[in-house]
């Protein structure tokens, strides 16, 4: 694999994303963009880095070489102009960019980048996922900034797109979430043996990604154990961070974690080394305690691929046959990689390691009660309690639909 790491200044204006206000995520106006080469003059990936509260993660895009000249674009990722740039690249070597897929229809982190980066690239065709969406209002996808004369809507079948000879695909959903829906479409590349897929499944490195390095302050943020320490930037201090990092944005309050009184926060803060604003001006309302090692080696899994706790708990619950029915088309298909929109950039995994991480479907599988692919790799129940509890009140709402079949929701 190589790696592009961008102009050195941290005042370039290359990184400059001025649309960030309609998802007000960190780093806002300032996207720092790798592009690493995972096939050899074939596959690249696009790594960006988003977040709330310095728990950042990748987002990701993949470009794809065409046999028949040109290049596809799953998945885009904010337009700056570094990131055009170093596309560009490509286009000079390769042809220019003919098709950019939006694979989603409810990770507005994805949707918001597609409009702005169709307009870089004028003569490319848009082909989104079915059941698109917009909240409060529902609105035509020109009203969102899709090109209209050029913005089409993925067929069921993949054979009817202008791209079938290389890709296949499958639908995932429309899943009904109460105030929304959840899909999601797969595509594989048949000659390099590559599956794509946006959110369903991830796998989670040891050590932090490059694109989160760049701009280390998240990862040593986070690997404090109190207000007043002062950490030293080194390998292992941003590991610890990155480690952490992963648990809040996976689980949001694993079990790991204890929250502190807002009263002892603030006293604490008052003498904290850091007032910045950077720093939430001493505020770290967080202890970890001593076995949260453990609950990130069971949720890395050596590096399997799996489903994200969010998806277990609150989606693909809601609609278990559909899924499965999704992922056995999926595991049909001949593919050596997956390349996911977050976390690892490309997982090494065959169909039946990509069919296995959706065992928590299918409770009964080798007498499991959390799935086959858990057996040797458990999700520690008990950190799964905020979001059962997030269920629980959700479903009481009536905002949540009840899960879907006689499978029952996770139990204690």
């Amino acid at each position: 694999m190589q790696e592009y790491q961008g102009h050195p200044s941290i005042h370039s204006q290359d990184w400059s994303w001025s649309l960030w206000f309609p998802v007000p995520l960190y780093p806002y106006g300032k996207r720092r963009t790798i592009r690493v080469e995972v096939v050899k003059d074939r596959i690249w990936t696009f790594d960006q880095i988003q977040g709330i509260l310095y728990v950042v993660v990748p987002i990701r895009m993949t470009v794809i070489k065409l046999d028949a000249g040109g290049l596809l674009i799953y998945a885009p990722v904010a337009p700056t102009p570094e990131c055009i740039r170093l596309v560009q690249e490509l286009v000079a070597d390769h042809g220019e960019v003919k098709y950019i897929i939006l694979p989603t229809v409810s990770g507005i982190e994805h949707k918001v980048f597609v409009g702005p980066f169709a307009r870089k690239f004028p003569h490319a065709q848009v082909f989104v996922a079915p059941h698109q969406w917009s909240y409060p209002v529902n609105l035509p996808l020109s009203w969102l900034g899709f090109p209209r004369k050029r913005t089409h809507v993925l067929p069921a079948d993949s054979r009817q797109t202008p791209f079938a000879d290389e890709f296949d695909y499958a639908l995932l959903g429309p899943v009904d979430l109460g105030l929304g829906l959840f899909a999601e479409v797969g595509f594989v590349h048949k000659l390099t043996r590559t599956l794509l897929v946006t959110d369903t499944v991830v796998s989670v490195p040891e050590n932090p990604p490059a694109i989160a390095q760049l701009d280390p302050y998240p990862l040593l943020f986070h690997a404090r154990d109190h207000a007043l320490d002062i950490v030293i930037d080194n390998p292992m201090t941003r590991r610890k961070g990155w480690q952490r990092i992963s648990l809040f944005a996976f689980y949001f309050r694993p079990s790991a974690l204890d929250t502190i009184r807002f009263t002892q926060a603030l006293r604490e803060a008052r003498k904290a080394p850091d007032w910045s604003k950077q720093a939430y001006f001493g505020l770290f309302p967080f202890k970890w305690k001593p076995g949260w090692q453990k609950s990130f080696d069971a949720l890395r899994g050596n590096g399997r691929p799996f489903v994200a706790p969010i998806l277990q708990t609150l989606i693909l619950n809601r609609a278990p046959k559909e899924t499965l029915n999704w992922v056995d088309k999926v595991a049909s298909w001949d593919f050596q990689r997956i390349i996911p929109c977050h976390f690892e950039g490309s997982i090494a995994a065959n169909p039946e390691q990509f069919r296995q991480a959706f065992g928590f479907l299918e409770p009964d599988l080798k007498g499991s009660k959390n799935g086959g692919n858990l057996d040797n790799y458990p999700l520690p129940d008990n950190d799964f309690e905020l979001l059962r509890q997030i269920e629980a009140t959700l479903k009481r709402r009536g905002i949540l639909p009840p899960v879907s079949g006689s499978r029952a929701t996770r139990q204690t």
